[in-house]
């Protein structure tokens, strides 16, 4: 199993691409995530979403807008009121969880396998076989 993070930006215009690839894709979709971090004392949210793995292939792509959104509960804003909509027309809950933040990873492959890691250690992904 292959399963990879496939960045489409920082969450600005790109947030639409990535409700987009939602929407096109509902029969495939896994699972919804919000992953919470601080970066220089600002308290932001990356958005993703994880497609069900490829047959055949065993691949998992895991779509992601990378900490570029304001975290709603300190500051709501329409990006983050879009994705919840969404979330709930998929009739999936949004998964959030506190991580560390990318800028203390040496390279951004890094810090996707750590949330690889994250994903599977929670099983909210399958585990490498």
């Amino acid at each position: 199993m292959i399963q990879r993070f496939i960045e489409l930006g920082e969450g600005y215009s790109d947030i639409y691409e990535l409700l987009e690839l939602a929407r096109g894709n509902k029969n495939r979709i896994s699972r919804l995530f919000a992953f919470h971090t601080t970066i220089n004392n600002q308290q932001v949210t990356s958005l993703a979403v994880a497609l069900q793995p490829t047959n055949p292939g065993d691949f998992q792509a895991i779509y992601i807008c990378r900490e570029g959104i304001p975290n709603p509960e300190i500051k709501p804003n329409k990006r983050y009121s879009l994705f919840v909509e969404e979330a709930n027309e998929l009739e999936l809950p949004i998964i959030t969880l506190d991580v560390k933040p990318s800028t203390i990873f040496n390279e951004k492959e890094l810090y996707y396998q750590y949330l690889i890691g994250i994903l599977r250690m929670n099983r909210y992904i399958p585990p490498m076989k």
